[in-house]
């Protein structure tokens, strides 16, 4: 795929590209005697290619690699203007439309900030606390989707959490929309007795041999493992990219240390890989590790 000038910041004589120009890039991309694989995508082609590059933003952020972020962030920003032209084309829409609607409805969504309900609109006078503007975005955001909704049809609070999103993220937002509604524990400790109810009845489908209904319930345990991560305040996600990074660091450390006996990996115990495993965890919470 065509990527943006994001990677190098610039030209060679210091011009700073503009975002019209970025417009107008996107457009000789997709023209006649434009590139001939932009000008075989469509919308559906170029969904892979924005889940991909939203992650590439997270994993430059929490691997703190600040000065990779800029050209991320234009990858990101090319798939914007990849539907925008692709709406342009269509008639549908172009970027100026996604701006403007964009801004309409964060002006619509922050009245205690443009209680006019424009950019010109100043503060009111008082602060409103977290809990509160919290309140007033769900109740807003409820009110757009009744407004979407045909009045025949019944407005559920789980309405537009994409389909599309990571199970984990998805399984987060529909706890949070539910918990909005007044479905939820009133702390962690009741996530916590749920995952441990979960986990028994993981537990009895394998005693009983179903490893069908067994699967099933893991996923329920998922799910209420997910909630508390929501409960403590925490994202899903976030959390188990952490830990995949902690067992990534951690087994490399396993299959240095065998290396280093001149062993392969295959051939070490598990009590081995165990002890060494269990090296590597002392050397991350070691004050004077490097």
């Amino acid at each position: 795929m065509a990527k943006a000038a994001a990677d190098t910041p610039g030209s060679d004589t210091g011009h700073r590209y503009t975002l019209d120009d970025l417009l107008t890039l996107m457009g000789r991309l997709r023209a006649d005697d434009g590139c001939p694989w932009d000008r075989r995508q469509n919308w559906e082609s170029i969904v892979p290619h924005t889940v991909e590059e939203a992650y590439e933003v997270a994993d430059a952020i929490e691997r703190h690699a600040f000065a990779e972020l800029p050209g991320e962030l234009g990858d990101l920003l090319f798939q914007v203007v990849y539907y925008a032209q692709l709406g342009r084309e269509e008639a549908r829409f172009d970027f100026h439309d996604i701006v403007d609607t964009l801004t309409a409805k964060m002006i619509r969504r922050h009245p205690h900030v443009f209680p006019g309900g424009t950019l010109a609109s100043r503060r009111a006078d008082g602060e409103l606390s977290e809990s509160e503007i919290k309140a007033r975005w769900e109740a807003l955001k409820a009110e757009e989707r009744a407004a979407r909704g045909e009045a025949t049809r019944a407005v559920s609070a789980l309405d537009d959490v994409p389909t599309t999103l990571p199970a984990l993220s998805r399984a987060a937002k529909l706890g949070k929309r539910a918990a909005g509604q007044g479905f939820d524990w009133e702390d962690e400790r009741g996530a916590i007795a749920k995952i441990r109810e979960e986990l028994a009845e993981v537990e009895a489908e394998l005693d009983s041999g179903d490893r069908q209904a067994a699967r099933e319930e893991v996923g329920d345990l998922l799910f209420a493992v997910v909630n508390l991560s929501r409960q403590l305040g925490g994202d899903p996600e976030q959390l188990l990219r952490g830990t995949n990074a902690k067992f990534e660091r951690r087994f490399r450390h396993v299959e240095s240390a065998i290396d280093a006996e001149g062993r392969l990996l295959d051939g070490a115990t598990l009590e081995e890989m165990e002890q060494h495993w269990r090296a590597a965890k002392r050397l991350e919470t070691s004050p004077h590790r490097g």
